[in-house]
């Protein structure tokens, strides 16, 4: 079991750097770019809308001013009636019409009138710096599609959850603990990004290595201000085998190597081909800005926890999925009532569109159960 050099990156929210697994025997040739997906542009989506939805592209400002640009998801033909309503996002460097935008779809297609957005500096969303990550920003932004819903004439505004997937479940997380008006909360494959981007996977940096990683994301906000501006590439901040930095300007490669890793085989099995390219996601097509790891480090993102409780929460993870042990140690931490559900024979990505794997029954009866 060697240690990973992931040059995707965490801040990808995925692969946490530093990662120990098994490099996967699969030898074939892997997706290429294909003319699909070259063809894909800003409006495509990466699933087919539900017949019994309508979409309707959506815009409104967070706390700081930033205009967040979402998609609403409504069931057809609900006349005057008041529903639940869910706020989505996720995963962290992907956008709404992507897997945020397919959790929406479907369970719009179920009775709850859903809210997918951008981050803001993100796809559709404003914010003058792009491609730069928050967690306090990211945050926000759950709380301000909380705002936004909660104003709809079909909505009932006691009756809001939000759902988080990888990077943006341990925002929700995050945003439930402080807004009370969350009244439930559920996660796909939670990655707890300040605690990955600044301790590594399953903790694993030294302290030498956490102070070389803050020595070069400080040393780079003088570069950047100099240059006078943000230079993109260092995400997690993953080492060599040699215990060096690596340094990157994507967070997946153009292409995969003739033997890549299983966790990067698998993300560029949904963001690199046409199965989940979009061309705004950062994880599809660039990087995060060098400097993103800086609050990360600062800002630890599951201090409140404990403040969810009484409302409830349920953590979805793939028994195979890398990131598993986010779930499981956020599930001690929460109070009741909670839920651990572990989806056999799926991986961390698996979570993000695969249907037959995604248990959106229990999503149904968990938010049905508990938006009343």
């Amino acid at each position: 079991m060697k240690k990973l050099t992931i040059i995707m990156a965490a801040i990808l929210m995925i692969s946490a750097s530093c990662q120990q697994a098994k490099k996967t025997e699969d030898k074939s040739e892997e997706p290429q770019k294909s003319e699909t997906m070259d063809n894909k542009t800003e409006d495509s989506y990466t699933f087919k809308l539900n017949d019994s939805v309508t979409r309707e592209k959506v815009t409104f400002k967070n706390r700081y001013g930033v205009e967040i640009t979402g998609d609403l998801y409504t069931p057809k033909n609900i006349g005057d009636q008041k529903l639940p309503a869910l706020v989505v996002s996720g995963p962290f460097g992907a956008v709404k019409e992507q897997s945020s935008g397919f959790y929406a779809n479907e369970l719009a297609s179920r009775g709850f009138i859903t809210l997918a957005f951008d981050p803001s500096f993100t796809g559709e969303s404003g914010g003058e710096v792009r491609n730069v990550g928050s967690p306090d920003i990211f945050t926000e932004d759950f709380s301000a599609g909380v705002d936004y819903i909660g104003l709809l004439k079909n909505v009932d505004r006691n009756k809001v959850g939000v759902l988080g997937i990888c990077g943006l479940g341990g925002m929700a997380i995050t945003a439930t603990g402080s807004d009370s008006r969350i009244k439930a909360v559920a996660t796909a494959s939670m990655y707890d990004m300040s605690r990955s981007i600044s301790r590594g996977y399953k903790d694993s940096y030294t302290r030498e290595q956490r102070q070389q990683i803050i020595d070069y994301i400080s040393q780079q906000r003088w570069k950047d201000a100099e240059n006078g501006k943000s230079a993109i590439g260092l995400h997690e901040v993953p080492f060599d085998e040699g215990g060096k930095l690596v340094k990157g300007e994507r967070v997946l490669p153009e292409t995969l190597s003739a033997n890549p890793d299983s966790v990067q085989k698998a993300f560029f099995g949904y963001y690199r081909t046409p199965r989940g390219f979009h061309p705004r996601s950062i994880n599809s097509t660039t990087a995060w800005t060098a400097t993103t790891p800086m609050p990360f480090f600062s800002f630890p993102m599951m201090t409140n926890v404990d403040m969810i409780s009484p409302r409830p929460i349920m953590m979805i993870a793939g028994e195979n999925a890398h990131s598993r042990y986010y779930s499981e140690d956020v599930y001690k931490q929460a109070g009741e009532p909670r839920e651990l559900v572990i989806v056999p024979n799926a991986d961390h990505v698996d979570l993000y569109d695969q249907k037959d794997k995604i248990p959106f029954d229990k999503l149904e009866k968990f938010y049905k159960d508990n938006l009343k």
